[in-house]
């Protein structure tokens, strides 16, 4: 063959070379998966000079070998997107991201800290409040509504930095989430619930994105709690209608407002919260502020 075949050859197969169609493939880790994750993805892509990573969770990448944390549990579709010049090739796998077992929160206040259980049987509150927490979306916030004998209440994303008499209370992350409502799950003394808008407005009880309660609340009788249960359809066990008496409560919120957890140290830090000064509106005259933790 002569040297300008040769050559020939060579520009052809670099010709057909440069227009192969590039394979999309990866390999995910096989740790166990608990929200929140890091994942780590394994390229192992063939002729392709450039990716484009589509986590399933509206967050993209275009690293060869990209790690990916997944904030909330769920099911997610992955699509990798190989490319070659004009030409492309997709591969998709699912991946599930478990969510975390018996996980807590730290809310430090002006006058101490609690620490609150999220319950597994209310996961959309559970895992909306751990997405937010990690973000540090509750830092600096106030408990902008506090009513003595009821409940105090915060999230509010306009209350960071609020001057002194501005309304607070309708602010959100501009989404709700889903009631989850749950029988085991009431509204005793400490127990952490998501604010929402009225029945009106709110036929659904759908939470409020990020604004929540934590319950006060007062003793709770056991004829108080006969009504309820002929008002609403309820039943309450032995030990509810126990810790009603003995720790109180707001009975006549139960199923209708989703309960996602509860103080289980700092149980204090509510009465001295409940105990200040505030002007009308509810609105504490001096700032109680929060800075909320995910403990693992």
């Amino acid at each position: 063959m002569k040297g300008s075949e040769i050559l020939s050859v060579l520009l052809l197969v670099i010709f057909f070379g440069s227009c192969a169609r590039p394979l999309a493939d990866f390999v995910v880790d096989d740790q166990q998966r608990i929200a929140p994750s890091n994942i780590e993805f394994k390229n192992s892509s063939k002729k392709a000079d450039a990716y484009k990573w589509d986590f399933g969770d509206g967050n993209i990448s275009e690293e060869e070998n990209p790690v990916h944390q997944y904030v909330l549990s769920g099911n997610y579709k992955v699509i990798l997107e190989a490319k070659k010049g004009k030409k492309t090739n997709q591969m998709e796998k699912e991946i599930h991201i478990d969510a975390p077992k018996n996980c807590k929160v730290m809310i430090e206040t002006n006058f101490g800290q609690m620490e609150l259980e999220l319950y597994d049987s209310t996961p959309k509150h559970r895992d909306n409040f751990i997405k937010l927490a990690e973000e540090g979306y509750f830092n600096e916030l106030l408990f902008h509504r506090v009513i003595k004998g009821f409940m105090v209440q915060g999230g509010d994303p306009e209350s960071k930095n609020a001057p002194a008499g501005k309304p607070l209370g309708a602010g959100g992350p501009g989404y709700q989430v889903d009631a989850e409502f749950n029988p085991e799950n009431v509204h005793l003394k400490g127990a952490i619930a998501a604010a929402r808008m009225g029945d009106g407005a709110n036929p659904a009880k759908r939470s409020s994105g990020s604004q929540f309660y934590i319950v006060q609340g007062t003793s709770v009788s056991p004829e108080l709690l006969e009504r309820m249960e002929g008002q609403k359809g309820i039943r309450y066990t032995s030990e509810q209608i126990k810790m009603y008496q003995e720790v109180g409560g707001t009975p006549f919120l139960d199923m209708e407002y989703t309960v996602f957890g509860r103080i289980v140290k700092g149980l204090e830090i509510i009465d001295q919260i409940a105990d200040v000064q505030t002007a009308p509106g509810d609105r504490p005259t001096e700032d109680v502020w929060m800075r909320v933790t995910v403990i693992k």
